[in-house]
């Protein structure tokens, strides 16, 4: 097949989503390689980021088409955050431990208040009250509260004069274990529950799956795994002078910033869903995000840093951010499970997620 024949076979919004992360890790390489440093780096590798983001999301749809639908709901779960996976290895690497978690916190935070908030109140201001199909969606709420739960129960066993005191990483290997069994577990569930948005999505898409040569969806798999890594790496590189000289804490940039760059453009489609009516999509979309970061990215990068080298992840987290991601998710909790939603109830989600995040701006300077 002729490059012209695989071209025609891409849609256009692919195109431009490969177009612009090429383009924008280009930009990355010539910054680095001129020797280039702090802000102009590190907003050019966080825009690369989000564009490798989407171009991994793109081609795991395509090869996921031609495959059984548990392979694919496998496939999504394994690959849809391999950006942020490589951001907090780099970090754990660099030291930036308080930024990693706050990151992993933060897209936690960014998907069930800022992303699902902004998808509410869109299809709710366009479309009024909107209704969904609430079995699925309270299946994932309750495992986001287990996640929740999986981190507050080890801040707090593990403080000072606590039972567990200083065996935060003891606990915090045995409690990832249970959770990456559990996320097992519930990937057959998550793979019939969602087997109707995935027939829903390609419709909303106005694209069929599936239309790329299975040759170049694993190649650009490949490839945009393969630039994400670098994009990476000169992401947190430029992170320390980037940070200290916009005067951000380290809390605020792992919460917001780095989180943000890791799920904004793949959430679009979530928000666009809301505004196209197709809630329940949008909930599916914007839920299970949080869900593999919660359940099985977190879980799975606690036990890698045991055994990488560098610094160690634990579970256990500051009381501000445990208080805050039990908030965050006890309201979209209750905000989902009547099976309804309003632009009140989406302008409510994102108000908290200001909060949280003003909660932790004037913090400590990361020094350069």
């Amino acid at each position: 097949m002729s490059l012209a024949a695989i071209a025609s076979r891409v849609d256009r919004r692919s195109r431009l989503i490969i177009g612009g992360a090429t383009g924008a890790t280009v930009v990355s390489a010539v910054a680095v390689a001129a020797g280039l440093a702090g802000v102009p780096v590190f907003a050019a590798t966080a825009i690369a980021l989000a564009l490798l983001a989407a171009v991994v999301g793109e081609a795991t749809d395509e090869i996921g088409a031609r495959l059984s639908p548990a392979a694919t709901g496998i496939l999504q779960s394994a690959l849809g955050n391999l950006p942020e996976l490589f951001i907090s290895l780099f970090a754990l690497q660099a030291g930036l431990v308080a930024v990693v978690v706050t990151a992993l916190v933060g897209s936690i935070l960014a998907n069930i208040l800022l992303v699902l908030g902004i998808a509410l109140f869109v299809g709710g201001r366009r479309h009024g009250r909107q209704h969904f199909e609430s079995r699925g969606v309270r299946d994932i709420a309750m495992l986001l509260l287990l996640a929740v739960a999986a981190i507050v129960i080890p801040t707090l066993a593990t403080a000072p004069g606590a039972p567990d005191a200083g065996h935060a990483q003891d606990l915090s290997v045995v409690v990832s274990i249970v959770l990456l069994v559990i996320f097992a577990a519930s990937v057959p569930f998550a793979v019939k529950a969602g087997e109707s948005a995935a027939t829903s999505r390609g419709m909303a898409e106005g694209t069929e799956l599936g239309a790329w040569p299975m040759v170049l969806a694993v190649v650009v798999l490949a490839v945009a795994a393969l630039c994400a890594a670098f994009v990476a790496d000169w992401f947190v590189a430029s992170l320390r002078p980037a940070m200290a000289a916009l005067g951000m804490s380290e809390a605020f940039a792992g919460l917001v910033v780095v989180a943000i760059a890791g799920n904004a453009v793949e959430n679009v489609v979530g928000v666009s869903a809301a505004a196209r009516n197709k809630v329940d999509l949008s909930l599916a979309l914007i839920l299970n995000s949080a869900l593999q970061v919660a359940l099985a990215l977190t879980p799975a990068l606690v036990l890698i840093s045991m055994v990488m080298g560098g610094a160690t992840l634990t579970l256990v987290v500051s009381p501000l951010l445990a208080g805050a991601l039990v908030f965050s998710a006890l309201l979209a909790t209750i905000i989902v499970f009547d099976g309804e939603s309003n632009a009140l109830e989406g302008l409510a989600l994102v108000g908290l997620y200001v909060i949280i995040a003003a909660s932790v701006w004037w913090g400590p300077a990361i020094g350069a």
